[in-house]
C-alpha cells in the first residue's frame, strides 16, 4: 500500500489518478482548491482518503497540506505535481501579468509542494516524484510558446531532481501527456491569450481553432494515463521521462530527428569554438 500526494486533485488526470489509486487499495492526500468536490467525486473512499485545500502558489498552504498528510498517514510514498493550466497564444500576444500567472502555478507551486514534501521523502530514504509535464514541454511550437516554456521549466527541474535525489533513493520521473479527453480544454483549465493581434489571426489563430474543433476526439484514454501513471510507483528503475500517447511519442521522434540532423549539419561550426577545434 502506497500513500499519494496528488495535487489538482478535482478534475482531469488528479481526479483519475486519484480514483485509481483508491481503487488499487492505496490511500491519497487528495490537493485541490476545493477539497469537496473531491470528495463529491469519491464518495466511497472514507478513511483511505484526506481531501485538503491547496492553492499551489501559497507556500504556507503547500506546507500545511503535506504536514496534514503525514499526520493522516505516517508517511508520503508518492507526490504527484499535476496541479497546472495551459495558457495558449503567440508569444507577442500574452500579456507579462498572463505570463507571470502562468509560471507561479505551473512552476513555483510545483517548487512549493516539492519543496513541502522532500523533507519527508528524505528522511525515508525512499519515494518517488511525478511531475506531470506536457508533449509541449518537450517540443513547442506556435501558440504552445509560454504553456510550453512552463512545462520545459518542469523538464529541467525533474532532470535535476532525479540526480539530486538519487542518494536517498527517490525517484523522479516527468510524464509528457499527449492530447487526451480531460477537462484541460475547458475554460477552468485552458486560457488563451487576452490581447489576440491580428498579425497572428492565420497562423495561431488556425491552430487554436483545430483545437477547439477537436475537443471531444483526443487519442488519449484518462484512465489508461492513470493506469500508466500508477505502474511508476511500483516499478524498480522507473524512466526519467514518459511519454503518455501515441501522438506524443509521434512529437518525440519528430524533435529528436530534427535535433540530430540539424546538429550533423552545423557540427563543424560547433566544434570549430574550441581553443583546439577538431
Amino acid at each position: 500500500m502506497s500513500v499519494w500526494f496528488i495535487t489538482g486533485a478535482s478534475r482531469g488526470f488528479g481526479r483519475e489518478l486519484t480514483a485509481a489509486a483508491l481503487a488499487h487499495g492505496d490511500q491519497v492526500v487528495a490537493a485541490a482548491r476545493d477539497p469537496q468536490a473531491v470528495v463529491e467525486a469519491l464518495p466511497g473512499a472514507a478513511d483511505s482518503l484526506l481531501a485538503v485545500p491547496l492553492d499551489v502558489t501559497d507556500q504556507e498552504q503547500a506546507a500545511a497540506a503535506a504536514a496534514a498528510g503525514i499526520e493522516r498517514f505516517g508517511r508520503i510514498d508518492v507526490l504527484v505535481n499535476n496541479a497546472g493550466y495551459g495558457l495558449f497564444g503567440a508569444v507577442e500576444e500574452i500579456s507579462d501579468a498572463e505570463a507571470r500567472g502562468l509560471f507561479d502555478t505551473n512552476v513555483f507551486g510545483l517548487l512549493n509542494v516539492t519543496r513541502a514534501v522532500l523533507p519527508t521523502l528524505r528522511a525515508q530514504s525512499a519515494g518517488r516524484i511525478v511531475n506531470i509535464g506536457s508533449s509541449a514541454g518537450f517540443a513547442a511550437g506556435l501558440g504552445r510558446g509560454l504553456y510550453g516554456a512552463s512545462k520545459f521549466a518542469v523538464e529541467a527541474i525533474s532532470e535535476a531532481l532525479r540526480d539530486e535525489l538519487a542518494p536517498w533513493g527517490i525517484h523522479t520521473t516527468v510524464v509528457e501527456p499527449g492530447a487526451f479527453r480531460t477537462e484541460f480544454r475547458s475554460a477552468r483549465s485552458m486560457r488563451r491569450a487576452s490581447g489576440p493581434l491580428p498579425a497572428y489571426a492565420d497562423a495561431v489563430g488556425t491552430f487554436l481553432t483545430a483545437v477547439d474543433a477537436g475537443d471531444g476526439n483526443q487519442p488519449g484514454d484518462p484512465a489508461k494515463a492513470a493506469a500508466a501513471i500508477l505502474r511508476l510507483a511500483t516499478e524498480p528503475e522507473p524512466p526519467l521521462r514518459l511519454q503518455l500517447g501515441s501522438d506524443c511519442v509521434s512529437l518525440v521522434e519528430g524533435k529528436l530527428g530534427f535535433v540530430a540532423k540539424e546538429l550533423d549539419q552545423w557540427r563543424e561550426w560547433a566544434l570549430s569554438t574550441d581553443f583546439r577545434s577538431a
